[in-house]
């Protein structure tokens, strides 16, 4: 029996949704198509019905890890007084939380190396998931002067990424709670 496109859809979107926490908790290279798709409860053979390949699916998941994070962290910065929302964004960012939960974490930390290699299409997604993740960052700043709130935006966020990134990577966790304090500390006072 056929499915109908509303069908169709939501399972696409089931299988997207299911390879974006997948490729961020393990890597692209660590997520095998017959795994991510047994994991949203499908057959392998199906992926081929939804997807043209893995990279237009990696392309996909990425950016929707790249709207969740920027929707998170914009709710964050909304939340918070109204002239504290730079640093709810950096505190929320370089945490241990956001260092624990890969698969719910940004994508640009999760699999940055990878998506440097990643055909055209998906770095073009991951750049500008990096040009809303600094909008988010940019807007909050107290630098009147919108080059150089965007600026301190693609200068903090770039340090953010890496000490997510480097604080997951060493395997001392006193190590790694003082890299990801160390950039917040230094990125709350610029």
């Amino acid at each position: 029996m056929r499915k109908s496109r509303a069908e169709t859809a939501d399972t696409r979107r089931k299988i997207v949704e299911v390879a974006a926490r997948e490729f961020r908790a393990n890597g692209i290279q660590g997520t095998g198509l017959a795994d991510l798709m047994s994991e949203a409860g499908l057959s392998h053979g199906g992926f081929y019905r939804h997807f043209e390949s893995k990279d237009q699916l990696v392309a996909e998941a990425c950016e929707a890890g790249l709207n969740a994070i920027i929707h998170k962290l914009d709710s964050v910065a909304k939340a918070s007084a109204a002239d504290d929302g730079f640093k709810a964004i950096i505190d929320a960012y370089v945490s241990s939380s956001h260092r624990d939960q890969r698969a719910e974490g940004c994508p640009l930390a999760g699999m940055g190396s990878e998506l440097a290699r990643s055909d055209d299409k998906t770095r073009a997604v991951a750049a500008r998931g990096f040009d809303g993740l600094v909008e988010v960052l940019a807007k909050r700043s107290k630098r009147r002067q919108r080059a150089v709130a965007k600026s301190e935006a693609v200068f903090a966020l770039s340090a953010m990424i890496g000490a997510l990134t480097m604080s997951r990577i060493v395997d001392d966790p006193d190590a790694s709670a003082a890299i990801l304090q160390t950039v917040r500390e230094h990125l709350t006072a610029m």
